[in-house]
């Protein structure tokens, strides 16, 4: 039995699973995504899976391949009906351990294994019935007709299927006189109480008050019903026995892989939930090339995923946008109007490469992207008053750790910095940071107000936040590859406002 994990190609990997989110998820809003995509799935505590980025290009590919499988809708049916028989597996086996009297606890006990072997049985006969592409399924195929065809479960199956049936067929009659119960067997009495209700049905005349008590038929026993219970063990010494032994043979019923199964396979589940919606509203996905050397990278008809989502719900158009990095193109400078998109885009950059980096779809019609080592990210903060430092010393001390910690397979994303100082010191230490982050090598997305930082080499490419020629005021919320135009954008407002130099003269002749 070859197979390991649905998640992880290779099990060492699987070791990094419980890692927290990492420190640039609130800033590129991968939080929101996570939290939307695991809603309503907290029992599998799923978080972890999606704060692992992957740095093999193998163990990526291992993911797009399960998850093309998924896209099969007979498969993800199957899946799902497994992970229904292995949720009532895990409430009865919870219910079992809250309970009181043993015997009820032993018979939940029964009843949880009753329904894992229904789980195996059905997912092992399920998985013959489908076109499996991908080494993940396939060798959960392979793993999971061995180990229902082993000795070990047969007789597991066995077991479960005969006690379960010798159980049902208990029967029993009370005879209830004052505070005095006994139990005897049950010996082919007539059932009076359907004697008495076919007698009365003839005088039933519409609808009338019902008087009869309601009973509660809650899982929990009182101690009246627990003492007709031992009783009728008593009557019944076989079967009760050989529950016992039972509950002791098979304590540990639950096999490894299998509960691994349950919870990885939602991984891909809850991911593929949550962007058909978004596909619904005509937004395209991509399986990305990936590389953890090449970084020519390029996303055409990307978007910010968290920000698609809210916009869908609103039934309001999400604008997608293209980027690439050829030859020496190491770092995408984005200037332009405010609230135009720039923040957007740097984040939508962010979110393609660790969404890839965890082998998932990501937003748009094709990608290729880096696998990197560390992400980080440096977006505006308010001043802390704790530090006694100021806010240009706060960014200047951020700014060094991040620039001492990158790697060349490292990606860097800085949002709006500088923005506490003079316009010459701010082109004086932005042109000092873009020089840094050049000689590292590393992938970066610099979003800057300032539009002499656009042209620092040939390492550097300029992408604009674009407005509607027609009406500067009004935002396209596209960014486009070209020259920073933050003075021609200056002019078309002052243009539409009478404000030129022309403009002014004229006014001031009159």
């Amino acid at each position: 039995m070859t197979f390991q994990s649905i998640l992880f190609k290779r099990p060492e990997d699987a070791i990094k699973s419980e890692s927290l989110a990492p420190a640039f998820f609130a800033d590129l809003n991968l939080d929101q995504i996570i939290a939307a995509v695991t809603r309503g799935r907290e029992e599998y505590n799923l978080k972890p899976f999606f704060y692992t980025a992957l740095g093999d290009v193998a163990a990526v590919e291992y993911r797009h391949d399960v998850f093309r499988d998924l896209e099969n809708r007979v498969l993800l049916e199957y899946v799902e009906t497994f992970s229904e028989h292995m949720r009532t597996m895990r409430a009865n086996l919870a219910l079992a351990d809250r309970l009181y009297y043993a015997y009820q606890k032993k018979r939940w006990f029964l009843a949880a294994v009753e329904a894992y072997c229904e789980a195996v049985s059905g997912l092992a006969n399920h998985l013959t019935r489908v076109d499996l592409k991908s080494s993940g399924f396939l060798g959960l195929r392979d793993y999971v007709a061995e180990y229902a065809g082993s000795p070990e479960f047969t007789q597991l199956l066995a077991d479960t299927t005969r006690l379960a049936a010798d159980l049902s067929a208990v029967t029993y009659c009370l005879n209830i006189k004052g505070n005095s119960i006994k139990i005897r067997k049950y010996e082919l009495e007539n059932d009076y109480s359907a004697v008495i209700e076919e007698t009365f049905a003839r005088f039933q005349q519409g609808t009338v008050k019902d008087y009869r008590v309601k009973y509660s038929f809650g899982p929990e026993m009182n101690h009246v019903e627990a003492g007709v219970l031992e009783l009728v063990a008593k009557l019944y010494p076989e079967e009760f026995s050989r529950l016992d032994e039972y509950c002791s043979t098979y304590s540990n019923f639950l096999a490894e892989k299998l509960k691994a199964f349950d919870r990885e396979i939602k991984f891909y589940v809850a991911y593929l939930e949550y962007i058909n919606r978004i596909k619904r509203a005509g937004l395209s996905f991509c399986y990305p090339r990936v590389s953890d050397d090449c970084k020519e990278v390029h996303s055409y008809a990307g978007f910010d995923l968290a920000l698609a989502a809210k916009l869908v719900n609103e039934d309001s158009t999400v604008v997608w946008n293209d980027f690439h990095l050829n030859g020496p193109e190491r770092i995408l400078v984005v200037s332009g109007p405010n609230q135009g998109g720039k923040t957007t885009f740097a984040r939508a950059f962010g979110q393609l490469h660790f969404l890839a980096a965890t082998g998932c779809p990501v937003p748009g019609r094709e990608a290729r992207l880096l696998l990197f080592d560390r992400m980080f990210t440096h977006f505006e903060k308010e001043e802390d008053i704790q530090n006694l430092r100021g806010k240009l010393q706060d960014d200047l001390l951020r700014i060094y750790h991040i620039l001492n910690q990158a790697t060349a397979r490292s990606i860097i994303i800085m949002n709006e910095i500088f923005t506490s100082t003079t316009l010459q010191d701010a082109v004086f230490l932005g042109r000092k940071v873009l020089g840094r982050i050049s000689a590292l090598d590393c992938l970066a997305v610099f979003v800057t107000f300032i539009d002499e930082l656009a042209a620092s080499g040939a390492q550097t490419v300029s992408m604009v936040s674009t407005v509607r020629p027609e009406n500067p005021a009004l935002r396209t919320y596209k960014v486009v590859r070209r020259p920073a135009g933050g003075l021609s954008y200056a002019l078309s407002i002052a243009e539409k406002y009478r404000l030129t130099y022309d403009w002014l003269k004229e006014r001031i002749r009159s």
